[in-house]
């Protein structure tokens, strides 16, 4: 994979030595399915059909959302037909906020993971101002979106969009990937419903270290993370409980009008249960936001709590096994 980090730093210095060679990031195109696969592995296979992205190659159509450093359009790969979303990001933009690193990491990890409940990055590739991230079209939108014009979402729903979730984190933790950003604004839906994990800047590969950097939500942050501690995979555990909590709420817990009152409130976990809550989604939110993260649910317990049987239908229990056991 090409260092984007360098692709942009050196962006005018590599124009000028070799101006048809920005990219530099090669797919193949199969039917419906983007793969992506680097130089190296096949400079000796010559007869795989090899493409170097360029925006010429695709169609843009509409804009789909926007964001600090750049839009999200729908596009249109012109010769297989296939809809993606196209994230367009500035470079200038991203240098300022120096958030190259951040943008690296995203591509890296997301690039690597196949989960149907995590958007796929299909590739990318990069003009003298822009970068362009081919990724997976969710047709249905941000689940954040349907969250407000909802309200709140019944039980039974946010009962099933946890559960996806729990798949999709158990995916990401198999391989030692803390997403670290878990809110419903970094959730999107496919064209069935279905949950798609994406936004994963914030994201992080730490196989072995623990790490001390705070990133995130405010209203998910982690107690160990306002207090400076290291931190591991538990940190996606905490969120995971908010998560439930909010779906059925229609608000984080801790969420407050200043982030001093938001900060003390998480560290000293002060959130009230709303009586509609039934006892099972009670008890499965109580044991995720727990304050010392060894103590809370881990995911195979969560996966088997009866606030996530009690709304599968055995297909779903069948599927949700297959699909944690696929592997890249």
């Amino acid at each position: 994979m090409a260092n984007i980090l360098t692709d942009i730093n050196n962006v005018e210095q590599q124009q000028q030595n070799s101006p048809n060679k920005s990219n530099d990031n090669k797919l193949i195109v199969d039917k419906n399915e983007h793969r992506q696969q680097s130089n190296d592995t096949n400079t000796n296979n010559n007869n795989n059909e090899m493409k170097q992205w360029t925006l010429n190659d695709f169609e843009i159509g509409r804009l789909l959302g926007k964001g600090k450093f750049g839009n999200v359009y729908s596009a249109r790969e012109k010769r297989s037909k296939y809809i993606v979303a196209m994230k367009i990001l500035f470079k200038s933009q991203l240098l300022h906020n120096n958030v190259t690193h951040q943008l690296q990491r995203e591509i890296e990890i997301q690039s690597h993971l196949k989960h149907p409940n995590i958007l796929r990055l299909f590739g990318y590739f990069h003009d003298e101002h822009r970068i362009f991230l081919i990724l997976e079209y969710a047709s249905k939108g941000e689940l954040y979106t349907l969250l407000k014009k909802m309200g709140r979402f019944p039980e039974r729903q946010a009962s099933v969009y946890i559960s996806q979730i729990i798949e999709a984190l158990n995916c990401l933790h198999q391989r030692n990937v803390i997403h670290r950003d878990l809110k419903p604004e970094n959730i999107l839906l496919g064209s069935k419903g279905e949950i798609k994990i994406a936004d994963f800047g914030w994201s992080v590969h730490a196989p072995s270290s623990r790490r001390e950097t705070m990133c995130g939500t405010l209203d998910y942050l982690p107690p160990e993370m306002i207090l400076q501690r290291p931190y591991n995979h538990y940190v996606d555990l905490w969120c995971l409980g908010v998560l439930a909590y909010e779906f059925i709420v229609g608000r984080a817990p801790f969420e407050t009008k200043n982030s001093f009152e938001t900060y003390r409130h998480i560290v000293t976990l002060s959130y009230d249960m709303p009586n509609h809550i039934s006892d099972e989604a009670k008890n499965f939110i109580q044991r995720l936001i727990v304050k010392e993260p060894v103590r809370r649910m881990s995911l195979m317990e969560a996966r088997h709590h009866r606030w996530i049987k009690m709304y599968q239908q055995p297909e779903q229990q069948q599927q949700q096994n297959h699909d944690s056991k696929s592997n890249i």
